[in-house]
C-alpha cells in the first residue's frame, strides 16, 4: 500500500472492472507516486509544495484508455482483433497457453512451431504446454502456459524478478548534480528518447510528456507497431524514424543520447547492448544519463531475454488463472500490467531525476509487466467481480485533440495536482512526424 499521505490523495475503490483483483487501485497509486514524484521535483526547484489527487475509476478506464478513445467518432481497432494466433489455448495435457503471434514476423514464428490450418485450437491440442511454450521461446517468439500462483512462485524467474520489487532504481555512475525543470513545468527543459513500442513504455514516456519534458518518440521504419496504440500513447511527443540497422541511424540515435536526460527502451535484454546503446554506452556517453529498461519478464533472470506482452505477462503469474475463477483461465478486462508499468517506470525515472539533482549520478531504473503482475497478485484477490461498479462517467477526464489523422477525443490526464496540472502541449503525431532532433 502507499504511504498515508499518497493513500489521502486516492479517492474512490474497487471493484470498478470485473476482476477479483483490484485493478483501478493499484493504478491509481501507481498514478498518485508519479504525481507525487513530479511535485516533489517542483518542491526541489521553486519550494512550493502541492497538493495530487487520483479518482479510482478514471485510473481503471487509463488502463483501457486505448479503448475509449475515438477518431472521428469510431473506436480504432486492436491490431490482435480476429487474430486466431493471440488467444488462449487449451493444450493436450489440459493446461493452457496463451500465443501472441500478433505482428507479422511473430506470426511466421509462431505457425513454424504448431504448423500452418485454421483450426489453431486443433494444433495447440498436439501439444503439451510446457513443451510447446519451450518451443516458442526456442523460436524467439511469444506464448506463456497458464500458471497457478503458487507454480510462478516457484519458477526461477519469479525469483528474479521479486528482487527487483515493483520498479527497481539504482545508482550506476557518478556525475555532477544537475537541476531539473525550468521553474515553469517540473520535467521542463528534460529530454527524454522513447525506444518503444506497445505499451508500458510508450505510456511510460506519456506520462513524462504531461510533466513538460521534450519527449522524442524514436521508432525503426521497418518495424510494424500498432496504430491505436500509437495515438494513445503519443499525446505530448514528438516522434522521428530512426533506423539502427544503419550507421547513419546510429550515429543519429548516438548523437541525441549524449545530450538527453532520459533513455528509455523497450527492446529484449542485450538487443540495443548489441547496437552500443545499452546501459554502460548510454551512462558512459552522458553521464547523469536516467537509463529506463521495460520489457515482459524482467531484465534479470533466464527469460530476461523472451520477448513478452500483456497477456503473457497476466498468463504465467497467475492472474489468468485467478481470474478465471472455477472456469478455464480468462484475461483480466484491461490492460493493466502495461499501463500501470508505464506509470511506475515514469515513477522511477522522476526520482532517479530528483536523486540526479540532490547528489548527482547516472541511474539504472527497471520496470517490468512481471513485476506489475507480482503486485497485483499481491493485492488480491479481494474483490467481487459481480459487485464492480464499472467505469464512471468520463466526461470530466475527456479532451478532444486535432491530429493529423482526424478529431481524437481520449482521456487527458488522470493525475490532479494543484500547483502544476499535467497536460500535453502537442497532439499524437504521426510515426515518424518529425526530425530526429532535440528542440
Amino acid at each position: 500500500m502507499p504511504p498515508d499521505r499518497a493513500r489521502d490523495d486516492i479517492v474512490g475503490r474497487d471493484p470498478v472492472l470485473a476482476s477479483p483483483f483490484p485493478l483501478g487501485e493499484v493504478a491509481a497509486t501507481a498514478l498518485a507516486a508519479t504525481g507525487r514524484a513530479a511535485a516533489d521535483l517542483w518542491a526541489l526547484r521553486t519550494g512550493e509544495v502541492q497538493t495530487v489527487k487520483v479518482d479510482v475509476g478514471a485510473a481503471a478506464a487509463s488502463l483501457l484508455s486505448f479503448g475509449v478513445q475515438q477518431l472521428d467518432g469510431v473506436t480504432p481497432k486492436r491490431i490482435q482483433e480476429g487474430n486466431p494466433l493471440v488467444a488462449l489455448y487449451e493444450c493436450r495435457d489440459g493446461r493452457w497457453i496463451h500465443l501472441h503471434g500478433s505482428f507479422p514476423a511473430l506470426a511466421e514464428r509462431t505457425r513454424r512451431v504448431i504448423g500452418e490450418g485454421d483450426d489453431v485450437a486443433a494444433l495447440v491440442r498436439r501439444w503439451d504446454a510446457q513443451a510447446l511454450e519451450d518451443a516458442l521461446a526456442e523460436a524467439s517468439t511469444c506464448g506463456a502456459m497458464v500458471r497457478t500462483v503458487e507454480e510462478w512462485e516457484a519458477h526461477p524467474q519469479h525469483d528474479a524478478v521479486r528482487a527487483l520489487g515493483r520498479v527497481s532504481i539504482a545508482k550506476v555512475g557518478e556525475s555532477e548534480p544537475e537541476p531539473v525543470g525550468d521553474g515553469v513545468r517540473p520535467l521542463g527543459g528534460v529530454r527524454a528518447l522513447d525506444l518503444t513500442r506497445v505499451l508500458a513504455g510508450p505510456a511510460c514516456g506519456k506520462v513524462l510528456a504531461a510533466h513538460g519534458a521534450d519527449v522524442l518518440l524514436v521508432n525503426s521504419p521497418t518495424l510494424p507497431n500498432a496504430a491505436p496504440f500509437v495515438l494513445d500513447t503519443s499525446h505530448g511527443k514528438r516522434s522521428a524514424f530512426v533506423d539502427l540497422g544503419t550507421a547513419q541511424g546510429r550515429g543519429r540515435l548516438g548523437s541525441l543520447m549524449t545530450e538527453c536526460d532520459v533513455f528509455t527502451q523497450g527492446y529484449r535484454s542485450g538487443a540495443l547492448e548489441r547496437r552500443g546503446f545499452g546501459l554502460e554506452d548510454v551512462v558512459a556517453a552522458r553521464p547523469g544519463a536516467v537509463y529506463v529498461t521495460i520489457n515482459c519478464y524482467g531484465d534479470a533472470g533466464p527469460w530476461r531475454t523472451r520477448p513478452g506482452w500483456e497477456q503473457l505477462a497476466q498468463s504465467t503469474s497467475g492472474i489468468a488463472h485467478v481470474q478465471g475463477g472455477n472456469g478455464p483461465p480468462r484475461l483480466v478486462p484491461a490492460a493493466a500490467c502495461d499501463y500501470t508499468t508505464g506509470y511506475l517506470a515514469a515513477f522511477g525515472a522522476m526520482t532517479a531525476l530528483a536523486l540526479r539533482a540532490s547528489e548527482g549520478g547516472s541511474y539504472h531504473v527497471q520496470a517490468s509487466l512481471c513485476q506489475t503482475a507480482r503486485w497485483i497478485v499481491d493485492e488480491g484477490p479481494r474483490c467481487d467481480p459481480a459487485a464492480a461498479s464499472g467505469l464512471p462517467d468520463l466526461d470530466p477526464w475527456m479532451q478532444t485533440s486535432q491530429t493529423s489523422e482526424g478529431t481524437l477525443r481520449h482521456l487527458g490526464p488522470i493525475v490532479e495536482m494543484s500547483a502544476t496540472p499535467p497536460r500535453w502541449d502537442r497532439p499524437s503525431p504521426p510515426l515518424g512526424a518529425d526530425q530526429p532532433i532535440w528542440l
